[in-house]
Parts: structure tokens; C-alpha cells; sequence
């Protein structure tokens, strides 16, 4: 008995372990598709990326787990991009890297945030 749970265990451990999802693009980068910057637009580059901010900085999150600090809308990421934090937090550059606990954005998308910044920050 007290072997087979020894295995059960292990299978477990094996299993949990051993599921990790993730897609070519973020294991694959240089195999994928060129970094396209060319038209960097809020509504089609900048929210689509920062759609995975979502979970702590929505609307209905950001005061619970997202320090207060809200990206669901063009005048609350206007917020971050005026005051600097935005691209400080992205690059891992200031007090609080994002995602936090997490790794960078990938350098693609750390670009077409920059040029989109660096365009005026539109809302288009």
C-alpha cells in the first residue's frame, strides 16, 4: 500500500509539473513572424497587448489587485503612458517589473508599445 502511494504521488508531481501550456510564438520567437511596428494603433496593437493586463488592471480588478492602476481604457493607459510608468513597469526598469512575478512582454510587443508612444500615444 504504502508503495503505491509513493507512485500515485509521483504521477501527480509528474503530471502537474509536466503541463505547461504556452505558445510558439513566446517559446519560438525568432521562428515566428517578423516584429510588424509599421501601424501601431490603440485599438488594433496596444489594447489587444495589454489584454493580458487584464486580470489585475480591468476595470473591476484594478483596485483589488491591480494597485490601483487601471488598463482597460485609453484615458486610464494614458494615465501610466503620461507619467512614465508604463514603459518603466514593461521594461523592468522601475520599482514594480510586469507582469508581476512574471517575465517581459516580448520584445515585439515592448516595440510597438515604444512606437506607439513615440507616435503621440493616439487614440486610433
Amino acid at each position: 500500500m504504502n508503495r503505491a502511494i509513493k507512485i500515485i504521488l509521483i504521477l501527480v508531481i509528474v503530471s502537474i509539473t509536466g503541463c505547461y501550456y504556452d505558445s510558439e510564438e513566446r517559446l519560438y520567437p525568432k521562428l515566428s513572424n517578423p516584429c510588424d511596428d509599421t501601424e501601431v494603433t490603440f485599438k488594433g496593437t496596444v489594447s489587444a497587448i495589454l489584454q493580458s493586463c487584464q486580470t489585475c488592471h480591468s476595470n473591476s480588478n484594478a483596485s483589488s489587485s491591480g494597485n490601483g492602476i487601471n488598463l482597460q481604457d485609453y484615458s486610464d493607459v494614458m494615465t501610466v503612458v503620461t507619467n512614465g510608468k508604463l514603459m518603466g513597469s514593461i521594461n523592468h526598469t522601475s520599482d514594480y517589473p510586469m507582469p508581476k512575478g512574471g517575465g517581459k512582454l516580448l520584445d515585439c510587443e515592448i516595440a510597438q508599445l515604444q512606437k506607439w508612444i513615440d507616435s503621440g500615444s493616439l487614440n486610433n
